[in-house]
């Protein structure tokens, strides 16, 4: 019995220890694991001084454009909407002081690719008749996150619940001012490129300093079932990162003509059923939400951003053995909404609202070892 607790425990460990936040399109959230230890299935076990690398992997499509939670299907049915397309490559290693402290540092890799009308030629047949679509990108290391997590009490002595506290900061190592060519028509309609900064939904991070905050925890609810749950805020206290988004145009707007350096959140809920048949394997079932706000909870809030959340149910599978595990899961959207902005909410009118685009799923998967 005790060893299918730690193998439950611990595989809800996996799945909320890699509950990466990274917004399916141009809802501009970074890549950001949670703080808390990835466990195998004797990660209850683990002497003090042991270490544990991960490498995980992400990807997502985003094209289909939403104004407040309202589907714009003509974008798609008329060939305007933008596509973003996102690898990423999650780095970590994490240090386990004693069965409740440990310590992680992770980075990601990410090779981000974006195709689109209006950031070119443009959308209107009048400004490009064949409508032509040009693609931008951008690759390298993005933001690096170092973190603590602490169980409130020893799993060892309480394996049937338990609650942990996380405490982070995420440095702007990412390229936050990457750029790439753009296609535009001069005055006799010939095509030339220029060097521009590419949107702010593929540049590799921010800009700025911030400070995660999470809990986790879980419950054992019976035989081989448990219960997880993990919440995430970032605070990002860097009101703008300076970057121009048109360095083209001869004014910059003072509220919207750099980029915001947001603030994000994540939280999860769901259920682990490990599989007696196959041991160290289980499945997971949950709920996911994710976003970026359009106020931030410390610091100004003016510079371009696309606020927004995404609501997703998360199917998943797990296998441990020995020292070594396997995660994997399929974040479904349900639900997408593009809130009001900052600047949207400037309107006195009140109809002001800008456009976003998103993924029908996000695919995560995660190997981990213990050493």
């Amino acid at each position: 019995m005790k060893t299918i607790f730690t193998i439950v425990l611990a595989i809800a460990c996996i799945l909320i220890s890699y509950a990466s936040v990274s917004a399916q399109g141009c809802v501009a959230v970074r890549h950001m694991s949670s703080v808390a230890p990835v466990g195998s299935a004797d990660y209850f076990k683990q002497r003090t001084g042991h270490w544990q690398v991960s490498a995980g992997y992400r990807f997502f499509r985003s094209y289909k454009h939403f104004v407040g939670d309202a589907e714009q299907k003509q974008r798609v049915e008329q060939g305007t909407n933008v596509i973003n397309v996102s690898h990423a490559i999650d780095l970590g290693i994490t240090y386990m002081v004693n069965q409740r402290l440990s310590f992680s540092v992770n980075l990601p890799l990410q090779n981000n690719g974006r195709s689109s009308l209006y950031e070119h030629y443009g959308n209107a047949v009048a400004q490009n008749p064949e409508q032509k679509r040009f693609h931008t990108g951008s690759q390298g290391v993005g933001d690096l996150r170092i973190s603590g997590s602490y169980w409130l009490v020893n799993p060892v002595k309480l394996p049937k619940a338990n609650l942990a506290v996380g405490l982070g900061v995420k440095l702007p190592t990412g390229n936050y001012r990457a750029t790439d060519q753009f296609h535009k028509l001069d005055k006799e309609g010939k095509d030339y490129t220029v060097e521009l900064p590419v949107d702010q939904s593929i540049q590799l991070g921010d800009g700025g300093v911030g400070v995660s905050v999470e809990l986790q925890g879980y419950a054992q609810l019976s035989k081989g079932l448990a219960l997880y749950a993990n919440g995430f805020y970032l605070f990002n206290p860097r009101e703008t990162n300076g970057v121009v988004r048109n360095p083209l145009s001869t004014t910059v707007d003072p509220v919207t003509g750099t980029f915001s350096v947001a603030d994000q959140f994540a939280a999860r809920v769901g259920l682990s059923q490990s599989i007696s048949a196959v041991p160290g394997l289980a499945v997971m079932l949950g709920g996911r939400v994710e976003g970026v706000p359009a106020m931030d909870a410390f610091g100004g809030s003016q510079g371009f951003r696309r606020p927004g959340y995404i609501v997703s149910v998360e199917p998943g599978l797990a296998y441990m053995r020995h020292k070594t595990s396997i995660a994997a899961t399929v974040p479904i959207a349900l639900y997408r909404n593009r809130i009001k902005s900052y600047s949207d909410r400037l309107d006195p009118a009140g109809l002001r609202q800008g456009d976003a685009a998103f993924a029908d799923y996000l695919v995560s998967i995660n190997v981990s070892r213990w050493f």
